[in-house]
């Protein structure tokens, strides 16, 4: 009987693909915890074995449901390290006649992958990962010739199609609005009550150890008495759950707001097991407005729509705009940054209390918000001018959910501007202001952000100001940020010298702040 190998990469755990809906003995499914995956950056411990677990998971609930298995770990002694070595190794034993794989969501896999099959002496077939709304050539095809992507044009096309929050004409948004996003940005009330984080606590001593002895290098933390991220579908479903009765009501009002008193504050925890495809987007979207319109009396239509558009437009729209722009996308680097990486943000170590806070929370929890991830990490290394490569590397490797697809649209698009504003409007830069008045850092760091200058100024000052300067004629026809431009030339001489000062000895002593 003809027998076919069929790899799932560590992001292809989807339980509702038609791969598994018969049974045959002519199939072999093929799992690797394969060394090119976890050293192409240096990723956060926490991650890995996130990883490890669900494939490890998913591979039991294939062996329940009567498929046949291979799973090939970190430490077996015929590991080959590459996902394409242990293939090519497993088809040239003689029993398979045919290979398949799903088409991955990552640029290096695919082009290794596409190359392996002219390599392997057996047909390859190739299927859909049947986890997105739409192709991979979608958001090409809708912005053909376009110089700038729009992402409410697609975020509205994906409510039409798929009929999310949408009048009965088919046509219309509810409410008559398509976006709330401006009624989402409101500070954390100090009296707040905040939901407990889900957790499904779990010993993970022997897969650290394993990772370690395999001297696999890593960064962050890990509790391996008590590892709480989920990593199966039953998992995944309850913090949906969870979401949906405890975190939605005020999910959209408190989605930008920054605290030291919450790691999750009411955000979903749903992008791992979504990134994992263990939960589908829209099943995901569709049960939170069921929720939603079973308590209309105590859940407001903004808090819906945010959440909705953070996953049927923004998380979408970032995968289009991936195989859209890939492989020039990896080297847009649109201001010419090359400062490095503060090497504080592999540590914390800064006395900067935003910054601190939001890197220590990555280092501890592999996880911070959104807004964490753009107004704070991101927002500093874009006024520091650091190399988006390094910037991209951090990202990458620190945070539970990062895969490329969505890390490097985020990190070189909206973050760093650094694609020249295809994917964003402006650059994502803004002063200690901002960070007082959508947080509670400020209150409790050792530099005043009121000031500009002075060893006891905030540094996101004087840096913004360097970094609109310095970055003139890029930047001052853009609408968007003109009025920056009216300020900054209302400074006389010598303020402006006094602020950019700051901002030259700020840069020179970086690891120091």
């Amino acid at each position: 009987m003809p027998a076919t190998l069929r790899l799932i990469l560590g992001d292809q755990l989807n339980q509702q693909h038609n791969w598994f809906n018969q049974k045959t003995a002519s199939v072999t499914y093929l799992l690797i915890e394969a060394r090119s995956e976890t050293d192409y950056v240096r990723h956060h411990i926490q991650k890995i074995v996130g990883f490890f677990l669900a494939m490890r998971h998913f591979k039991t609930w294939l062996e329940e449901q009567g498929h046949q298995v291979i799973y090939v770990t970190l430490d077996d002694p015929e590991n080959r390290g590459a996902l394409t070595e242990q293939i090519k190794a497993i088809i040239a034993t003689g029993v398979y006649t045919a290979f398949s794989y799903q088409l991955p969501d990552e640029y290096r896999l695919d082009q290794a992958l596409q190359q392996l099959q002219t390599e392997l002496p057996v047909p390859t077939v190739v299927v859909d990962s049947a986890h997105f709304l739409v192709p991979r050539n979608f958001l090409a095809d809708l912005f053909a010739g376009k110089k700038t992507y729009l992402m409410e044009t697609f975020y509205r096309k994906i409510r039409v199609r798929y009929q999310l929050l949408m009048e009965d004409d088919g046509a219309s948004p509810l409410a008559g609005r398509w976006n709330f996003d401006a009624e989402n940005r409101k500070k954390l009330p100090a009296q707040l009550t905040i939901p407990p984080i889900p957790r499904f606590p779990r010993q993970v001593h022997d897969l650290v150890g394993m990772v370690a002895a395999q001297g696999v290098a890593t960064i962050g933390e890990i509790n391996a008495d008590e590892f709480s991220w989920p990593v199966t579908r039953t998992e995944g479903l309850a913090v949906l759950q969870d979401f949906c009765e405890n975190r939605l009501p005020f999910f959209g009002t408190y989605q930008d707001a920054m605290t030291d008193r919450h790691p999750l504050l009411f955000h979903s925890l749903l992008s791992f097991v979504l990134n994992t495809k263990l939960l589908h987007p829209l099943e995901v979207v569709e049960s939170v407005i069921a929720h939603w319109q079973k308590n209309q009396d105590t859940i407001n239509l903004a808090q819906v729509e945010g959440f909705v558009r953070q996953i049927i437009g923004w998380r979408e729209y970032m995968r289009g705009v991936y195989w859209a722009q890939m492989p020039n996308y990896a080297s847009k680097n649109f201001f010419a940054h090359q400062a490095d990486l503060p090497a504080w943000f592999w540590t914390g170590n800064t006395n900067m209390k935003c910054l601190q806070h939001a890197i220590g929370q990555s280092l501890e929890h592999a996880y911070a918000h959104h807004i964490q991830r753009l107004m704070v990490t991101g927002n500093f290394a874009l006024l520091l001018g650091v190399d988006p490569d390094q910037l991209d590397e951090w990202y990458l490797g620190i945070y539970m959910d990062a895969i490329e697809w969505v890390e490097i649209t985020n990190t070189r698009g909206m973050s760093q501007f650094a694609d020249g504003g295809l994917l964003a409007t402006k650059p994502y830069v803004a002063s200690a202001n901002y960070m007082h008045k959508m947080g509670d850092y400020c209150t409790k760091c050792r530099y005043n952000y009121k000031e500009k200058t002075g060893e006891n100024a905030c540094p996101f000052n004087s840096l913004y100001w360097d970094f609109m300067d310095r970055h003139r004629s890029k930047l001052s026809n853009n609408p968007r940020i003109g009025m920056a431009y009216r300020t900054w030339d209302r400074y006389d001489g010598e303020q402006k010298a006094a602020i950019l000062q700051r901002a030259d000895q700020v840069k020179k002593h970086v690891n120091e702040l």
